[in-house]
């Protein structure tokens, strides 16, 4: 009876509705409208991470990585580096792999190198950076640098950050791919104003992957770009998913509908992300977190259900009216 008793405690406060109940069981009360919310029930109600297929190869990828953009430029302290070795541990325990840095990034494509490779399998994760300087020379050396940083003899996705001086680097990419020196390449942007730019890039067949600027409150993307990319085989990687944090300030405390539950969604972060991931052009969204917590929430946006267009309307109307 007893062990009933617990499974129905636990089984209700999944649901949402016994929260009150946990603390007789010594498990914390997490409060509603919080990034934590149904923390307890995402680590043990989970379902295997979903993967899309890079267009260009057919290889397959969780639809959830992570992106290191401040949260892994950090020194060589113990407690700076603790909660990002448990943020990769809980990565890969998850099934995640997509890793994104940049020489931009400062000390961080350092400090994931480091990392990775204090653990088991190094070679789980799908390793991706980027090239930020004009200059042909200068884009090789730069390369190089980031690839001995990140402790790769090949890199699996090498993309040109911001556009600078593309052409020039995509034609040193290309025959880097024919010397096994990296395996994608890729372009990226963070504005909106970029957009039109890429999708020419796109249309050209010049490249494997994208990396662009797309959240339920920056919604360009879904105009021309992304229908551009599934239209002509071209990955494309989400940075800013949750527009560098505003979406969190607009939800705080503020209760998830009860209908979240339809399509797995458990918290916010995966209300933002689910509705990303709604969108059949996008194959990754990279958030950044050095919170081995948010790194699970954000894990548990790849699995279950994911939202179909009619409810990614009522999602934004949601948004709109808070």
């Amino acid at each position: 009876m007893k062990g009933s008793r617990r499974k129905w405690i636990i089984k209700t406060a999944a649901s949402g509705l016994g929260f009150s109940l946990l603390p007789q069981l010594g498990i914390p009360q997490i409060k509603r409208g919080s990034r934590n919310e149904h923390a307890y029930s995402a680590n043990r109600f989970t379902s295997e991470l979903m993967q899309r297929p890079i267009p260009s190869s057919g290889e397959k990828i969780p639809v959830v990585g992570l992106g290191t953009w401040i949260q892994f430029d950090v020194g060589n302290a113990k407690e700076e580096k603790d909660p990002l070795r448990e943020v990769l541990k809980e990565m890969y325990k998850k099934g995640g792999k997509v890793i994104d840095s940049s020489p931009m990034y400062g000390r961080s494509e350092r400090v994931v190198g480091e990392l990775t490779q204090e653990m088991d399998q190094p070679d789980h994760f799908f390793y991706a950076t980027k090239v930020w300087t004009s200059g042909r020379e200068a884009g090789i050396r730069q390369m190089r640098e980031s690839m001995q940083k990140m402790r790769r003899k090949t890199m699996d996705l090498m993309q040109v950050h911001n556009l600078v001086d593309y052409q020039t680097h995509l034609k040193t990419l290309e025959t880097w791919k024919k010397e096994s020196l990296v395996r994608y390449s890729g372009v990226t942007h963070y504005t909106a104003s970029s957009h039109s730019q890429l999708e020419n890039i796109v249309t050209s067949g010049l490249v494997d992957f994208i990396q662009v600027n797309y959240s339920m409150v920056d919604r360009n993307a879904e105009k021309r770009l992304l229908p551009a990319a599934k239209d002509h085989g071209v990955a494309v990687i989400i940075n800013r998913p949750y527009a560098q944090g505003n979406l969190f300030g607009k939800v705080k405390n503020k209760p998830l509908p009860q209908w979240c539950e339809e399509v797995d969604i458990h918290s916010w972060g995966q209300f933002f992300l689910k509705y990303l991931l709604g969108n059949e052009a996008v194959t990754c969204v990279i958030p950044g977190t050095s919170n081995p917590k948010h790194l699970v929430d954000n894990m548990g946006a790849g699995m279950g259900k994911l939202p179909d267009d009619q409810t990614r309307v009522k999602m934004l109307h949601v948004l709109e009216k808070l």
